[in-house]
């Protein structure tokens, strides 16, 4: 699983010309890349890392100020690029077993208290943001190991 995470002072996106989703205040906007490895248990894991990373103003943590955030799935950020001028997208995992693991992934930042707003899966999104700082954070639960 890797996954962007951006302290934004404000965040929306649409999809077909449709508005989506807005952050209602400043908080973060994750972007969400699943390999075909990734389980229900590295969910729960980042979901709880993002929920406490202390990337906020003041050092303190999306928990600890109530900060909403936007999830946007995210199946390039598995591009390989190391051949070639084409990205392989080989190591990101299909959509039937991508799309309910973001979703857990947005439960479960719920079911910790966030507010979570939510692009659309698998569809051409336009995603507008604002960087704070700029913060931004990588994290590849493959280093993890």
């Amino acid at each position: 699983m890797r996954v962007v995470i951006t302290r934004v002072a404000q965040a929306s996106v649409t999809a077909d010309g449709e508005p989506l989703a807005a952050l209602p205040r400043p908080g973060l906007l994750v972007l969400v890349g699943i390999a075909h490895n990734d389980s229900v248990a590295e969910i729960r894991a980042v979901a709880a890392k993002i929920w406490s990373l202390r990337i906020l103003e003041g050092e303190r943590s999306a928990s600890d100020v109530d900060a909403p955030i936007m999830v946007i799935s995210q199946f390039t950020l598995h591009a390989a690029t190391r051949k070639g001028r084409r990205p392989s997208w080989s190591a990101a995992a299909p959509a039937s077993i991508s799309e309910p693991l973001v979703e857990q992934f947005c439960q479960q930042l719920e079911g910790l208290g966030a507010e979570v707003c939510r692009g659309r899966f698998g569809a051409d999104m336009q995603v507008s943001s604002i960087n704070d700082g700029p913060i931004t954070i990588l994290i590849d639960t493959d280093e993890w190991a």
